[in-house]
């Protein structure tokens, strides 16, 4: 759920010219990560067997590795609409193991913004998440400085959590404190509250390097499919139709 951020710092290595790019292959060519991930790829399947995601989802980095090399428009749109591509963790475990030095992780993450550039990631189940994600994590970060403040977890939103996270909630300062935290405080310390100068800056850099226009792509794209879908879109915050099914509804169809 959270890697919609790695994205975010990447961007500015993505400046897409959309009327000169005559096909998804050459788009995904114009982000390093992309680049960088797919050298020399033999086929041999090693990231397949040390993916941790290969074990339990319908997702084989070696297939996706083999389809993107091929260049078919066709093949890569229909990749890029699918759950397939948000199955991956990013834990990296594919580019200790391959011995042609690909990152078929890298590649993901092109194609996940490729995804969310053109708005196919609505197509999806999983792909529709990163509007949660940056509804959530993603505001967070303006909000508190952090991309999960634990005081900004709710209890109704989050019951895996269980009981003792509302009491950890309605006692907030007296349970971090006697941990070292610095609760919604300036100053050194976990949890400190961050100043408004430097929640600006974080402003600021996302604006610089595409960060501010990939969160407004999501939105855009996410208020098209709750029209498509009939459900209600509000312009912020969590209590809207649209939120609510993206973030509850779960098909039971991703997993082996």
């Amino acid at each position: 759920m959270y890697i919609i951020f790695k994205h975010v710092w990447f961007h500015s290595t993505f400046k897409i010219n959309y009327m000169r790019m005559n096909n998804y292959y050459d788009m995904l060519m114009e982000d390093i990560r992309f680049r960088d991930g797919l050298k020399a790829c033999m086929n041999c399947g090693v990231c397949t067997a040390i993916c941790p995601a290969a074990e339990f989802y319908e997702y084989d980095p070696r297939k996706i590795v083999d389809l993107v090399q091929k260049g078919d428009d066709e093949e890569i749109e229909k990749l890029l609409k699918s759950e397939t591509i948000w199955y991956c963790g990013e834990c990296m475990s594919c580019k200790t193991r391959c011995p042609r030095g690909n990152t078929p992780a890298l590649v993901i993450m092109a194609l996940r913004t490729l995804s969310q550039k053109l708005g196919f990631f609505t197509e999806s189940e999983k792909g529709r998440q990163q509007f949660a994600i940056k509804r959530t994590v993603g505001e967070n970060i303006f909000k508190y400085g952090y991309c999960v403040a634990t005081y900004a977890v709710s209890p109704e939103m989050h019951r895996e959590q269980g009981p003792i996270w509302k009491y950890i909630l309605e006692n907030t300062h007296d349970v971090y404190e006697r941990l070292g935290g610095k609760v919604d405080e300036l100053g050194a310390g976990p949890l400190r509250k961050i100043s408004e100068d430097a929640k600006e800056e974080l402003k600021k850099i996302f604006d610089v390097t595409g960060g501010t226009e990939l969160f407004n792509t999501i939105e855009e794209h996410s208020r098209r499919k709750a029209s498509e879908m009939g459900l209600q879109f509000s312009d912020e915050g969590l209590d809207n139709e649209y939120f609510v099914d993206v973030y509850t509804t779960n098909s039971g169809k991703h997993t082996i």
